[in-house]
């Protein structure tokens, strides 16, 4: 366009000072529907483009890049205007400083809202007319800004967190006033998923499976689950979920995809699934993962960050219309799948297409309502929506529910291939380092619960490609994002700027980390997390007053006003939701009583937040719900590639246990856990001389035996004579010590082990570790699954009397 564009940076900061400009800052994303529409009214416009080239200096951001400018002006623009979004539309003094912002403005004034030429010219004239007092105003209202983004520090809050019962019930409270019960999720419309929600109600319930509001929340987020499954939100063909819907009933979406939006659902479906076991939920996963895999993916491993929503209708179009790729007239579902039938063994009439268009919902002229249709780009045009349940279709037809499964699987199939001769929308190549970090814990997360391989193998291969090309050598930090090659293929570039990375990369690439050590038990995973969390640390963490917490953005970058921290779960839960979690994870699998002491401050800073509006952080009240829980570990003993052991490692990843620690020792002495918990040897299969060598320090032997616990009979052993109520009673005196002093999680220190942990093993074995006690050694997986579901049900009994 003939805009006049600077990339943010020093070049444009200069211009504007020499030639004493206001700045006009653009920012907005690749993939962003309104950005396009703002672009081609105003933009593209000559005598616009005049009027900005001649006043302004012009700046364009693309927020995925740089999301320290994006969250500084916002919160002017939120703080302003009481919304926000994208195109944000930001003016700027010279020193950088706002005076003036929305969202996107029509070319012209229109019902008493301006246009964007009447403001532009507006403040031109008064920047000539009274520079002074515009600096003066751009000025004051930096230092509001400055002062708003203040948190507490700690020493000003209560000694420590708010109570996790009183966060839990306000926060679900206050999730079911805004639940809408027709169709599930939150507020009326437009209707955005909100998967933060969906975690906490989840983890609500999982920790907490006797309460009633616990169980209510449950119906909430399957409710919800279900009936965006169903919504045109969900595309039905070519599988993914779209960013948001524009009406209640999830049926006209807003039709980009975002990478996020797919990572963190997979994980809500995922919960969906191990709690009901119906198996639509887990088939909502693998659509996902499909989608992603296929459409998403670098040939090197990353992952693409989105793809637009608008598209040509034809290839001889001239004007793109959002969600020409997805959406179908009913002329065109009957030409399409005139070829299929339902079979004839069936002794139906009935038509593939007729069935498809029953089961989808759609009708002559059309099934989207004028009024969700401002521009008129889906006349006569309908969006997949499921009209009925298998079973109520197959009913409505008189045919069998797998004939109509299959029907429609065919029918799919065929407008799939249909829709890829149409012109696809613009892809958006960028691969953000934090986004592949999500997705990363998503897809390997999925390959453990549901026992796919090929799901594991995909995140590692992400995982390495954020080492490979994300991480800078010399440094060991990491970049913000990379780019495909403008050559194609594999090529692979960090772009013209190479942004440094912001603080949501490190925590979710440890977060994806930690998720594939999970899926895999490969140690190497836990340490590359944990040293990325002393760098995060180390480039984040608030040392300059005591506050505490985690700055979105490293220090040293002058055109950032105002160093801020991420207080909110939106979108993508906050860096600092995300962090806690990580902190004490890390800190109970490593033993590591300053990540749990971090973890512990990040929610004393957020303290006033989590009390009086948790539903604003409901993934902190998550990790807060979490750490005052009872948790077990799950020590497997083995090698980690054996059958036998994967199979012990599948049972685990079949329960829905938020608060488990897995622990692994392997018959390698040089494990890396070995040194971060020495203890744990004591499980090491014995045929290692260092096992043998930390048993006899710790006075182990086959004539002395520590306390443990016989699961399968319920009878406890002791070679010491104790009483079992005495032991258990010293045991627990001795965790409320370690907890009250707040110096460590008693959760975190190996639990000693069972008595016949001496034997040469030549199998993989299970251990379960619940109230300072650990189970007998286990070696079938029938075992272990009724292990985990006494720990479960133990756990869940102190929870609820709590």
């Amino acid at each position: 366009n003939p805009v006049n564009w600077y990339p943010w940076g020093e070049e444009a900061f200069k211009a504007a000072a020499e030639q004493n400009k206001l700045i006009f800052l653009s920012v907005g994303y690749s993939t962003c529907h309104w950005c396009h529409v703002m672009e081609r009214e105003s933009f593209e416009d000559d005598k616009v483009a005049e009027i900005m080239n001649r006043h302004f200096i012009n700046i364009k951001v693309d927020r995925e890049e740089r999301p320290d400018v994006d969250k500084v002006y916002m919160t002017f623009v939120t703080t302003m205007s009481g919304s926000g979004g994208w195109p944000m539309s930001v003016w700027l003094t010279p020193d950088l400083h706002p005076i003036y912002g929305g969202t996107y403005y029509p070319p012209n004034s229109y019902y008493g809202r301006p246009g964007f030429t009447t403001i532009l010219q507006a403040l031109a004239q008064q920047w000539t007319s009274d520079e002074a007092k515009i600096r003066r105003s751009g000025t004051a209202i930096v230092s509001v800004l400055q002062k708003n983004s203040n948190l507490p520090k700690v020493e000003d809050t209560t000694s420590d967190a708010p109570p996790h019962g009183e966060v839990s019930a306000k926060c679900f409270a206050q999730l079911a006033r805004s639940y809408e019960p027709d169709y599930g999720g939150f507020g009326e419309s437009p209707k955005f998923p909100q998967p933060c929600n969906l975690n906490f109600l989840f983890a609500y319930y999982f920790l907490h499976p006797g309460l009633d509001d616990a169980k209510n929340g449950l119906d909430m987020a399957l409710h919800t689950l279900t009936m965006m499954s169903r919504g045109g939100i969900h595309d039905h063909v070519a599988q993914g979920f779209a960013r948001y819907s524009t009406d209640k009933s999830w049926h006209v979406p807003h039709f980009e995809k975002m990478l996020y939006d797919q990572a963190q659902l997979v994980h809500s479906y995922l919960d969906a699934y191990l709690v009901t076991r119906k198996q639509e939920y887990a088939d909502t996963v693998m659509d996902i993962l499909q989608y992603v895999m296929r459409d998403l993916s670098h040939e090197s491993g990353g992952f693409y960050s989105a793809e637009d929503a608008d598209s040509l209708p034809t290839a001889d179009s001239k004007d793109k219309k959002e969600g020409a790729f997805c959406v179908w007239t009913h002329q065109e579902i009957h030409s399409i799948l005139s070829d299929l039938s339902v079979g004839e063994e069936s002794g139906s009439s009935t038509s593939v297409a007729e069935l498809f268009c029953h089961h989808y919902s759609v009708v002559k002229g059309g099934n989207v309502d004028p009024h969700k249709d401002p521009h008129d780009e889906l006349k006569n045009q309908n969006i997949l929506l499921q009209h009925d349940t298998i079973q109520e279709t197959a009913e409505q037809f008189s045919l069998s529910e797998t004939q109509v499964l299959t029907s429609l699987s065919a029918a799919r199939e065929k407008l799939f291939q249909f829709r890829l001769t149409r012109p696809r929308p613009h892809r958006d190549e960028k691969m953000i380092t934090a986004w592949n970090g999500m997705m990363v814990s998503a897809i390997c997360r999925a390959g453990a619960v549901l026992g796919d391989r090929a799901y594991v193998a995909r995140g590692a291969a992400a995982a390495a490609f954020i080492k490979q090309h994300l991480i800078c050598r010399e440094t060991g930090q990491l970049y913000r994002a990379a780019y495909r090659g403008d050559e194609g293929g594999a090529q692979v570039t960090l772009g013209s700027h190479k942004n440094p990375g912001f603080c949501d990369d490190y925590a979710w690439t440890i977060r994806g980390l930690l998720s594939l050590y999970e899926a895999t038990l490969d140690q190497r995973h836990l340490v590359d997390a944990l040293e990325l969390q002393t760098l995060q640390d180390q480039l984040f963490w608030d040392t300059e007053d005591g506050s505490g917490g985690y700055y979105s953005s490293q220090q040293g970058d002058h055109s950032i006003l105002i160093r801020m921290k991420d207080d909110h779960d939106g979108a993508e839960p906050s860096v600092n939701s995300v962090s806690a979690g990580n902190l004490l994870r890390l800190s109970r699998l490593l033993d590591r009583s300053e990540l749990l002491q971090k973890c512990r401050t990040i929610l004393r800073v957020f303290s006033d937040k989590l009390r009086k509006i948790p539903v604003s952080l409901p993934d902190m009240a998550v990790v807060l719900l979490m750490l005052e829980e009872p948790t077990s570990q799950v020590i497997l003993s083995g090698d980690p590639e054996s059958a036998v052991l994967q199979e012990l490692l599948g049972v685990v990843h079949s329960f829905p246990q938020p608060n488990r620690v897995l622990l692994v020792a392997p018959p390698s002495d040089d494990a890396p856990l070995y040194t971060h918990l020495p203890s744990l040897r004591l499980y090491q299969p014995k045929h290692s001389t260092q096992a043998q060598a930390i048993e006899k320090q710790s006075g182990g032997t086959k004539d002395s035996k520590p306390e443990v616990e016989d699961t399968r009979s319920g009878r406890k052993d002791t070679q010491s004579g104790a009483s079992e109520s005495d032991s258990r009673e010293e045991a627990l005196e001795s965790g409320k010590k370690d907890l009250q002093s707040g110096s460590r999680d008693p959760h975190s220190r190996v639990q000693d082990p069972p008595t016949d942990s001496s034997h040469v093993i030549e199998s993989a074995r299970a251990f379960v570790c619940h109230n300072f006690v650990c189970s007998l050694p286990m070696t079938k997986p029938e075992q272990l699954r009724k292990n985990l579901e006494k720990a479960f049900q133990e756990a869940a009994k102190v929870a609820d009397s709590n």
